[in-house]
């Protein structure tokens, strides 16, 4: 099943004319941000609560903004259409500039603050590998999946179940590669300094979009360019669909006040190791025991409600903003048929989606967006091979049944 039923893309966004806002969505999104916030405002404390409305906010942005990166990815592989990833580029170079001044002072508004650094190895090389196969055959990376959902996508419901399961797999076997070899930790902002390496990664991020453009008038002779909106002012700031270069930069200073709020940036798919971990435990399998929650900080968040634990509350934040981003947009319409082969594909994406995410220390945020704001070397390699697995995902993808796209559709499917 395409996601276009449920989750249009760019392109059709622009032919829908004024529709309407779908009123059961969104009053259901805006009672349980609500409601969620109090909860967690009393289960924890005040932040916790900012938190989840930090990740209702993200929800929203990645639905309006239509902010793929599996898509992206695709279009660029498939047709070296490149609007997708020079949006990306203008993420990343936002957030290093605003991360990394904040990472070598140590400290953010008064707040101790650490960067996701994580070590490289053969983990990470394999693990990113398979992850970005998922990207393609479940049909979303790890934010993509999660708005999706949020957005009524029931095909993506199922990948995230699988993204689960496999994330929960790759905590159980986590300890045996890492045992591999592995190369130490390396932050780029400690080994330069913030300034040298904010270049470094400017001058990067200009590289590659450049690329991208002359690749694409290579193929094209011109950019793609956007179509008329359909709305414009406050209709299409509330409704949507934003510019993808505003979803950019909204993007980045969300993650910007994560590490402001957690001391850390942005992450998503730790939390699937803990909520797979946490009810494989209510059938009888010892989850504690696996090295991967052998530390007292793991094996605390393991035994204390999922409430506690930063990227959770974000993830359900992340679910209800794009739902609430679907009903103020008029388009939360689920439909529960999904063809066989499809359904195949989003339960062995999901599957190479949670495994890889484990192996790798992180997804296209945690590790991609999150590692390189961070100025960590295994971001860059995370990206390197992610990108190769989505050249290998997006030629198998017509195996079962699903479209290699030749102009952008950026919906994260």
């Amino acid at each position: 099943m395409s996601l276009s039923a449920t989750l249009p893309s760019r392109e059709a966004g622009i032919r829908l004319s004024e529709t309407g806002i779908s009123q059961r969505a969104s009053l259901a999104a805006l009672a349980a941000l609500v409601v969620g916030a109090v909860v967690i405002g009393r289960a924890v404390d005040a932040r916790q609560a900012a938190l989840y409305i930090l990740g209702a906010g993200l929800g929203l942005v990645l639905y309006h903004a239509a902010f793929g990166f599996t898509s992206a990815w695709r279009v660029f592989i498939a047709d070296r259409r490149g609007a997708g990833l020079r949006a990306q580029m203008v993420m990343l170079a936002v957030a290093t500039t605003l991360f990394f001044p904040a990472l070598a002072e140590g400290t953010l508004f008064g707040h101790p603050v650490q960067g996701l650094v994580a070590p490289i190895g053969v983990s990470v090389v394999f693990g990113a590998f398979i992850f970005g196969i998922g990207m393609q055959l479940g049909g979303g990376c790890a934010s993509g999946t999660l708005y999706t959902v949020g957005g009524g996508s029931t095909r993506m419901l199922l990948t995230l179940v699988f993204f689960i399961v496999g994330s929960t797999i790759g905590a159980a076997h986590f300890h045996w590669w890492t045992d591999l070899p592995t190369l130490p930790k390396t932050s780029l902002v400690k080994l330069w300094g913030p300034w040298t390496a904010l270049a470094a990664h400017l001058a990067v991020f200009a590289a590659i979009a450049g690329l991208t453009v002359v690749l694409e008038k290579r193929r094209h002779g011109r950019l793609l360019g956007d179509g008329p909106a359909p709305r414009e002012g406050f209709a299409r700031f509330l409704r949507g669909p934003w510019p993808l270069v505003a979803g950019a930069v909204a993007l980045a200073i969300g993650n910007f006040l994560t590490l402001a709020l957690a001391g850390r940036p942005w992450g998503i798919t730790s939390a699937f190791a803990l909520w797979g971990s946490k009810i494989a435990e209510q059938f009888g399998i010892e989850a504690w025991s696996w090295p991967y929650w052998s530390t007292p900080e793991r094996l605390a968040e393991l035994e204390a409600s999922v409430l506690n634990d930063i990227t959770s509350v974000m993830d359900f934040g992340i679910i209800v903003g794009a739902l609430l981003a679907a009903g103020l947009a008029g388009r939360f319409a689920p439909t529960w048929r999904i063809p066989i082969r499809s359904a195949l594909a989003a339960v062995i994406g999901g599957l190479l989606l949670g495994y890889g995410a484990r192996l790798a220390y992180g997804c296209n945020i945690g590790a991609y967006f999150s590692g390189i704001a961070s100025g960590s070397v295994h971001g860059w390699v995370w990206l390197v091979f992610a990108f190769a697995g989505n050249v290998v995902g997006t030629y198998i993808r017509p195996l079962f049944g699903l479209e290699v796209e030749r102009t952008p559709k950026l919906t994260g499917c």
